[in-house]
C-alpha cells in the first residue's frame, strides 16, 4: 500500500491539449474531467495547452523525459497529442476509456506504476 505522506500527496494527470478545435484533445480532456470528481482527495488535474505560454515548457519537458534532448531538437520527436501523463509518465497516447483511466488511478495511488503504464 501507500505510506502517510504519499496519502497526502496527490498524483497529477496531465493532458497534452492543442486547442478546442482538435477533437482528440477535447475528448481526452473530457475523460479526465469526467472522472475528477470521483477522485478529487487524491488527483490533481492540469491541461496542458502547449500553444501558450507555460504550456509550451512543460510540453517541451513532458517530451524531452520521453525521447531525451537529441530526440526532440535533432530528431523532431514530440509527446503525443494527445497524451496524458501521470506524475510524469507517460500512460495513454490514446483516449482511454473511463475503466482504464480509473484502473490506472487506482494502480498508481496502490503504488504500483509498473502494472499501471498502459500506453
Amino acid at each position: 500500500m501507500w505510506d502517510d505522506m504519499a496519502c497526502n500527496k496527490k498524483m497529477i494527470i496531465e493532458v497534452m491539449y492543442k486547442a478546442d478545435y482538435c477533437l482528440l484533445c477535447y475528448y481526452m480532456d473530457e475523460a479526465v474531467r469526467d472522472i475528477l470528481p470521483d477522485y478529487a482527495e487524491h488527483v490533481e488535474y492540469r491541461r496542458v495547452d502547449f500553444l501558450k505560454g507555460e504550456g509550451k515548457k512543460r510540453f517541451l519537458e513532458l517530451s524531452v523525459s520521453l525521447f531525451g534532448e537529441d530526440g526532440v531538437y535533432k530528431k523532431m520527436r514530440i509527446a503525443p497529442i494527445p497524451s496524458l501523463f501521470i506524475n510524469g509518465e507517460l500512460f495513454f497516447d490514446a483516449i482511454p476509456p473511463r475503466y482504464m483511466l480509473e484502473e490506472a488511478i487506482a494502480e498508481v495511488l496502490a503504488g504500483n506504476t509498473d502494472t499501471a503504464k498502459l500506453q
